[in-house]
């Protein structure tokens, strides 16, 4: 594995939440709206193996850097909503395994045909990884995002720091998804259409493909529809534009404006 690999997989842990302060929101209960929005986080944090498990079957599994990375990012992203899960539970919410439980059982289906199309599709596109990659960057890039923006509307101390601990493990993962994505895409220009096209055609906001589409749109309009909300927005564009071959690609900014 190369330095930066073995780094990040060795600084994996368990997210630290000990000396979070949870029975503040008690006293200074989060707004519904903030709730709405965390339910979302965590039921999509908490969905994350799932996504592993897709991923897992293409063949991105032959690669052992990705692997080790895998497998550290699936452990902090349900250590992610845990922690999520405590704050919406110190507001009287489900919990997230209980969320969980009934969203998975819900899409056992759905999610049936996804794995097969992953499979499928990695059996007669070699270039797939180069698209896992830069859609897991992007993914990334808009999760870091929402959670700040989450914080300044917030304006919640313990809420703040919770989120503040986790961006920085987001922004690790942000770190080897585009570095992936980079390398990939440099390599091939195969790799610079099959990924320009997927993400231009297919991309959506995390979550959409298993939250309810109204909590998608209230997503985007409450953490993103104002005008540090947009600056955000296009700052993950100009991110993403520095990849090999995706120069010029705005995929956020139109979303959250519509």
């Amino acid at each position: 594995m190369s330095t930066s690999t073995t780094s990040l997989v060795e600084r994996s842990a368990r997210l630290e939440v000990g000396d979070i302060d949870f029975k503040a929101f008690a006293d200074q209960p989060l707004d519904p709206d903030t709730l709405r929005c965390l339910r979302y986080m965590c039921d999509v944090e908490s969905h994350t193996i799932c996504y592993l498990r897709e991923v897992l079957a293409t063949r991105v599994h032959q690669d052992p850097e990705v692997t080790a990375f895998l497998a550290a990012w699936s452990y902090e992203e349900y250590w992610h909503g845990e922690a999520l899960s405590r704050v919406l539970e110190a507001h009287g919410r489900p919990s997230a395994p209980e969320r969980a439980g009934q969203l998975r059982r819900s899409r056992r289906a759905k999610d049936l045909v996804r794995l097969l199309l992953f499979t499928l599709g990695s059996a007669v596109l070699p270039d797939l990884p180069a698209v896992h990659m830069a859609w897991g960057a992007l993914n990334e890039m808009t999760t870091q995002a929402g959670y700040a923006r989450l914080a300044a509307k917030a304006q919640h101390p313990q809420l703040t720091e919770l989120l503040r601990r986790i961006m920085r493990q987001e922004g690790r993962h942000i770190d080897f998804y585009t570095a992936q994505a980079r390398a990939r895409l440099a390599a091939s220009a195969g790799a610079r259409r099959l990924t320009r096209f997927a993400l231009r055609r297919f991309w959506a906001p995390v979550g959409s493909g298993v939250m309810p589409e109204p909590e998608v749109r209230f997503l985007a309009r409450h953490l993103f529809g104002d005008e540090a909300g947009q600056e955000a927005a296009r700052r993950i564009d100009r991110q993403l534009g520095r990849l090999p071959g995706l120069e010029g690609l705005r995929l956020v900014e139109p979303l959250v404006a519509a």
